[in-house]
């Protein structure tokens, strides 16, 4: 069985279910109606072999709705085929069904897109916060929650205050290095590392 295979056998089931199948790079992703989500995956566990739920993850279409996309990345312990499967979230509800009966690693999976994208999960046993502590009132993750972050009203925590941007890890500085000179990581005393620091010796 290929993931095409799989997919093509999903399709053929759940025809009314399925919004869309995309191929790229030898990857297949079905896009799939929220109601449908769990009678599909156990279909997907239970007669196509998908025993490995790799990682559940969300996307933020900031601007567009539905504003947010589940994805979960399934896997054939047998067949070493990976299937990935998308359905889209409302802004409104913000609410997508649990597969954490389905396969248990969905349990913390679960917890954390609730944690940092904001999106419940229906009927999971233990949905509270896997990083930020409870009370928190963000999400990390969102596009409009701002990379220097926001005050807290928790000072006995580290990070109670707006980190400055200068040196953070999602910011880099324009240069005409590679990639890996870029990564603020690679810079030495706040100056920017030249590329052929980064050339092994022979």
């Amino acid at each position: 069985m290929t993931a095409a295979d799989a997919a093509s056998r999903i399709t053929e089931k759940f025809s009314g279910a399925i919004t869309g199948t995309k191929e790229f790079r030898g990857e297949t992703s079905l896009g799939l109606e929220a109601g449908a989500l769990r009678e599909i995956c156990l279909f997907a566990k239970e007669s196509l072999g998908f025993d490995y739920l790799v990682d559940i993850s969300a996307v933020d279409h900031f601007g567009e709705e539905p504003r947010f996309e589940v994805v979960y990345e399934l896997y054939s312990m047998d067949a070493a085929v990976h299937l990935r499967l998308k359905i889209p979230v409302s802004e409104d509800d913000c609410e997508a069904p649990t597969v954490s009966d389905i396969w248990p690693t969905a349990d913390w999976h679960e917890r954390e897109v609730y944690d940092l994208m904001g999106i419940g999960f229906k009927n999971h046993p233990d949905l509270r916060r896997i990083l930020m502590w409870e009370g928190y009132p963000y999400h990390p993750l969102r596009k409009d929650f701002p990379l220097e972050g926001r005050p807290s009203d928790a000072p006995e925590l580290a990070f109670s205050e707006a980190a400055p941007l200068a040196g953070g890890p999602f910011v880099t500085v324009p240069t005409d290095g590679t990639t890996q000179v870029r990564e603020p990581r690679a810079r030495h005393a706040g100056e920017i590392p030249r590329p052929e620091k980064f050339i092994e010796e022979p």
